[in-house]
């Protein structure tokens, strides 16, 4: 009699032999994919080369000797070096970020110089400027406006118009005029133009309350909240950098550069009913008249009793 198969044991084998197949199919799947990633091709190998070869981000040397402000930075403490070197490797490596402060310097920094200079407020100053707006009409999140970031209570205090038709702390002349005003009543109180600058992003109260508590008179010994810690350093850093742009790889040329609209001034002593019919009618655009103008804050203003708008226009679009 011939022998009957048993069909488990035939399932059994089936499956074992099935099973082996699958195993070496993964195995070389995983010892493929091993291979592409741990071999890269040559394409690869050049590409990470010359990545090796040009790309360099280098540690920077700082002045063992510096004054900024008509004062002494200590530099050699280890506490004001690091400070330092935190802001030139911040503002020398977000490149973006100070080549724009480049561009927008050429355009705004020759007219903040001369105010700066009528106002009897050194030089260095108009660094406190970029450093707080980026040379930009900005709004902080606390309220605080314009090129020199002024809130209204302390803009109103200095006598500049502010309300829903003008808000004068976008006028670049009378901003920089009401900065000064408060950088010289810092100094005044208290005799460092370190300390105004300090004083200006704190505050005066704040200022006051802390010379009180820490015992001292010099803004490199004060402990500072983050931001006003870094505020003068920042200063310093982006003149440094400012000043010897190749120094820190910054390569430009002139024309690279952003450069002011040649304007005439129409001094008007009536209320204008509509901005966008006015500048048609001078021959040019709101939107060129609200670039220009910025303290503009409606489509219709007027002029304070007795007073008169100086109004910009392009000269080129100006009519006779």
């Amino acid at each position: 009699m011939m022998k009957q198969e048993n069909p488990k044991v035939e399932s059994s084998s089936a499956h074992k032999l099935w099973k082996a197949i699958a195993l070496l199919a993964l195995s070389g799947l995983l010892l493929s994919s091993l291979s592409y990633y741990s071999i890269p091709d040559k394409e690869d190998q050049n590409f990470k080369q010359q990545f090796n070869k040009d790309y360099r981000v280098y540690a920077l040397e700082l002045p063992k000797k510096l004054n900024f402000l008509s004062e002494e930075v200590p530099v050699h403490r280890s506490d004001v070096y690091e400070s330092l070197d935190r802001e030139m490797l911040v503002n020398t490596y977000w490149q973006s970020q100070t080549l724009l402060f480049f561009k927008r310097a050429k355009k705004w920094l020759p007219q903040i110089e001369t105010l700066l200079e009528k106002e009897g407020i050194p030089n260095d100053f108009k660094y406190l400027a970029l450093i707080e707006s980026g040379l930009l009409d900005i709004v902080s999140p606390s309220g605080a406006v314009g090129f020199w970031q002024i809130m209204k209570a302390t803009g109103k205090e200095y006598g500049l118009r502010i309300d829903s038709e003008v808000d004068e702390r976008y006028d670049l002349e009378k901003a920089t005029s009401t900065a000064a005003k408060y950088l010289k009543e810092g100094y005044g109180k208290y005799g460092s133009w370190t300390l105004a600058a300090a004083s200006y992003n704190m505050g005066m109260n704040g200022m006051d309350r802390t010379l009180v508590k820490q015992g001292v008179d010099n803004y490199y010994d004060l402990y500072l909240n983050p931001e006003t810690a870094r505020y003068v350093y920042r200063m310093i850093a982006v003149k440094l950098i400012m000043e010897s742009p190749s120094d820190f790889g910054f390569q430009f040329r002139d024309k690279d550069l952003y450069s002011t609209v040649p304007v005439s001034v129409l001094n008007v002593d009536s209320s204008i009913s509509n901005l966008s019919t006015f500048a048609q009618e001078q021959g040019t655009t709101y939107k060129q008249l609200r670039l220009l103008n910025p303290w503009l804050r409606s489509n219709h203003v007027s002029p304070t009793s007795g007073g008169v708008l100086a109004i910009k226009i392009p000269k080129k679009d100006l009519k006779n």
